[in-house]
């Protein structure tokens, strides 16, 4: 098809003045434009967006700060033991909390950077009817896809990378000596949480953030669509 319009494109510009090229190049995108989408194009831009959102909310959460520095992400301590950092900042050791909140995110960020390959598989999961109610859905349907169809085998998969990262960082250690004073004051339950898990979820919660905001600007802002298939794909919804 675009081979014949380029061929009328010539003939018709041959000996043409400048009004009327620029006419027939408008008449020509004009009907190119009106060739509906295959089902075939919307998957392939459908899987192109969630990987250039992965890829940048990967390279987003991964640098320094990605978690630490962005409210959004940002790991504070669990929320289902929060008399621990309560009571041990009302004693004086803030300071202890502090450090391991900002290695748990230092973690999280470490983390991020190996994340895309694990999310990129998900992707080829991705279905002709997904893609076409993805397509027409909100403006965060593809990332509540990823989520819907991947979260529990994703944070099996990335369980041991996070669990990796808290050791590399010490924050293991850290909050192993936090729970330690905890326990050790006099009339308190002990706790002793799953750090790994915690970590985990937020970990991925915080990489979908970001997904999000990728996929919301790639349906809303032209500018977004680097690429032509993005551009028509999403073009149709505008």
């Amino acid at each position: 098809m675009r081979l014949i319009l380029i061929g009328i494109m010539m003939l018709l510009l041959s000996g043409c003045s400048e009004k009327d090229m620029r006419q027939t190049y408008d008449l020509i995108n004009a009907s190119v434009a009106e060739v509906p989408l295959t089902r075939q194009e919307i998957v392939a831009a459908l899987k192109e967006s969630l990987s250039k959102g992965i890829t940048r909310g990967a390279a987003l959460a991964s640098r320094k700060d990605g978690y630490f520095g962005n409210p959004q992400l940002k790991i504070e301590f669990p929320r289902d033991v929060i008399e621990v950092e309560k009571t041990l900042r009302r004693i004086g050791f803030g300071g202890e909390i502090d450090r391991f909140v900002k290695q748990l995110n230092r973690s999280a960020e470490k983390a991020a950077a190996r994340a895309r390959p694990i999310f990129v598989r998900a992707i080829t999961a991705l279905t002709i009817n997904d893609a076409l109610e993805i397509l027409n859905g909100a403006p965060d349907a593809a990332t509540r896809y990823l989520m819907r169809t991947t979260g529990s085998e994703l944070r099996k998969q990335f369980l041991p990378i996070v669990r990796e990262t808290l050791n590399e960082t010490s924050a293991t250690r850290y909050y192993g000596d936090i729970v330690k004073q905890y326990n050790a004051l006099p009339l308190v339950a002990d706790v002793n949480p799953d750090l790994d898990q915690y970590a985990t979820d937020k970990a991925i919660d915080g990489l979908f953030v970001l997904i999000a905001e990728e996929e919301a600007n790639i349906r809303a802002n032209p500018v977004a669509r680097t690429t032509a298939l993005l551009r028509r794909v999403f073009g149709s919804l505008d």
